[in-house]
């Protein structure tokens, strides 16, 4: 049986206020494995960044017990710790008059002594960390030229250097685009498979950890850590109940969020399925359901090549875009 990397027992967690200690969660147990990408989600405050921290042993816990490989977290010595943890945090950080390669050299720090002088096995397994994110292209560029996204690679390219079973990220695409966010996420998962590292982040991206994470940990003020996979924390109900709010639907059929609008207005619509889907969207947009079985005093057929438009006389109105479709259907009594 697949031993977990880290144990988690009944993890009370926290931090110091004027007012003495605030206990932020408590009674979290769990386990977290190798080869898995797991993400944290949460609204603002609920204390993803205090949990992250204590696991993370930059913050104490509470009470309760966290093993890594076994062992208690606070019986490792600092050095112990480095080789066995890495972390990369959301700041951006403010580097200058460092290479990438100088950069990821520190993730040996915990091997090189006091010096810090790379060994040619040191320089070999920079030369792979780049290579296992894609960019060992910029091994020569300074760090400060570097986009977002590069920057965010360099990053956990330097974690990778540290050679530690379990890594920890906060946040790691907050600062990126979308197409970045999905590349970041998708490495993330790729090199948990490769690697068999814990990789275990927090994050704001709702649906792209339900789409890539292996394990999801949702934590409420409520109702504490639920944790599972996508799938199984969608069939019992826990993600609907963790985040639908007010103007959002938890869509049962595909486990991921949907805008809910409100329709005062039915219309029924037929004709090429794709055409269809874009169509009942914008329809959907302004507040009227499309589907075949509506009853409405109008039809619309999405064939192959326009969009018609049937008034509730019968009378065609063919529109050569979705756009035309809408100025025509506005205004219409288009139900009995």
């Amino acid at each position: 049986m697949n031993q977990p990397a880290i144990h988690i027992e009944n993890l009370s967690i926290g931090y110091a206020s004027r007012h003495g200690v605030k206990e932020v969660a408590t009674g979290i147990s769990a386990d977290i494995f190798g080869g898995e990408l797991t993400c944290l989600l949460g609204a603002n405050g609920v204390g993803k960044s205090t949990l992250l921290r204590t696991l993370s042993a930059f913050q104490p816990k509470l009470s309760g017990r966290i093993l890594i490989k076994g062992k208690e977290i606070d019986e490792y010595a600092d050095k112990e710790l480095a080789r066995m943890l890495s972390v990369v945090l959301t700041e951006r950080t403010d580097v200058r008059n460092l290479s990438v390669f100088e950069l990821v050299g520190l993730g040996r720090s915990p091997y090189t002594g006091f010096w810090g002088t790379l060994t040619r096995e040191d320089r070999e397994v920079v030369d792979r960390s780049l290579a296992l994110v894609g960019t060992s292209h910029l091994a020569g560029r300074m760090v400060d030229t570097l986009s977002d996204g590069e920057r965010q690679k360099v990053m956990i390219a330097k974690a990778l250097a540290q050679e530690t079973p379990v890594i920890y990220l906060d946040e790691p695409t907050a600062f990126l685009d979308f197409p970045s966010k999905v590349e970041m996420m998708q490495l993330l998962h790729h090199l948990s498979r490769t690697t068999g590292k814990t990789i275990f982040l927090s994050t704001h991206d709702l649906e792209l950890a339900l789409q890539i994470a292996d394990k999801l940990w949702l934590m409420d003020k409520a109702e504490g850590v639920r944790i599972g996979t996508p799938e199984d924390l969608a069939l019992d109900g826990s993600l609907p109940r963790f985040f639908t709010r007010r103007g959002v639907v938890f869509e049962r059929e595909s486990g991921l969020f949907r805008v809910a609008h409100t329709c005062t207005r039915q219309v029924k619509l037929t004709g090429e399925s794709t055409r269809c889907a874009m169509v009942r969207k914008a329809l959907l947009r302004n507040g009227i359901d499309a589907c075949p079985e509506a009853e409405s005093a109008c039809r619309i057929d999405a064939g192959s090549e326009t969009f018609v438009l049937y008034d509730p006389s019968g009378t065609p109105h063919e529109c050569p875009t979705i756009a035309s479709l809408l100025e025509r259907i506005v205004g219409l009594e288009i139900n009995k």
